[in-house]
Parts: C-alpha cells; structure tokens; sequence
C-alpha cells in the first residue's frame, strides 16, 4: 500500500521573509577621503575644495556611496557635507561611513517599506540562508518590526526553524 507524499511545508500556513529581499540592486562605491590628504593625515581646506571642484561626480551616477576616511586622521564634519552637497542629486544614496555602514543602511532603509500588517496574526520564518552577505543586526530589525503584528516568529528554513517568539493566546 503506497501512502501519498505530502508537502507539509507547501502546504502550511507559514509566511517566509527573505532578508535578501531587502537588498536594493545597484553599484556600490566609496570615497575614501585618504586619498586627498596632505601626507595622508592632514585635510587642508584649500586642497579639498579644490579637488572637490574638479571631481568628476557624475562617476556616482545612481550609485549608492559611502563616505569614509580609512586612516586615522580628523575629517571635520563640513568636508562630509560638501561631498554630500556634491553627490546630492547624483548618487541613489550617500552615506557616512564603511561599506559595511552602508549595506546596514540601505537594508534599514527597504526595511521601511515593509508593512508590517500583512503579517498580522500569520506564523512568519525568517529565512537564514543567504547567498548574499546580510548585515545581522537585520534579523533584529526585522523581528522589531513584524512582533506585534505575527501570531509566531521562526528562524531558518521552512522545513527546519527555531523557534523565536510565540504570541499568547487571546480570549
């Protein structure tokens, strides 16, 4: 006697969130502002005008941009704000710091959009497996997002979670 093979999964009333789905397409670049310092740890004001007058800043066209200093050196917080000046208009989104800060941003930043209403009393996993590099503090964010809406909260794979948050029982 052959029993039927059933997909429990498919079949299951569980939402998947895919933390990649948050990743915006699109290049990524960095000003790496060691580059325009005077013996690689002095910004001088009229250097850095000058080389922020000639840059080419249509290179930025719809990338998104991090702005860093990766020596130890003090970048006074104008010099941010002329490239920001610069690349406003240009470049899809500017940010201050690592590319590191800057993939935490954009997620932070689609995160946004997610309504989190969708998910209202649904049991949700949050899928753990990424072929892209996924900032963890993502994970934080998104179960902040979605635990007063969700009847549970999983993390894993459909087939293998663990359990995070379970909603009480209403009356």
């Amino acid at each position: 006697m052959e029993r039927e093979i059933v997909n429990r999964v498919a079949n299951s009333k569980l939402i998947t969130i895919n933390p990649e789905d948050f990743i915006p397409e699109g290049e990524r670049m960095i000003i790496d502002l060691k580059e325009i310092l005077h013996q690689g740890m002095i910004l001088r004001e009229a250097d850095f005008r000058s080389w922020a007058k000639e840059n080419d800043w249509d290179k930025y066209k719809n990338a998104f941009v991090a702005i860093t200093c990766s020596v130890d050196a003090i970048i006074p917080q104008w010099a941010y704000m002329v490239i920001a000046s610069k690349l406003s208009g240009i470049a899809k989104s500017i940010c201050k710091g690592n590319t590191e800060d800057l993939e935490k941003e954009l997620f932070r930043n689609e995160l946004s959009k997610l309504n989190p209403e969708e998910f209202l009393d649904k049991p949700v996993v949050i899928k753990g497996c990424s072929d892209n590099q996924i900032p963890d503090e993502s994970y934080v964010w998104i179960t902040e997002k979605i635990k007063p809406y969700v009847r549970s909260i999983m993390y894993g794979e459909p087939c293998s979670t663990v359990p995070v948050y379970k909603a009480s029982k209403k009356n």
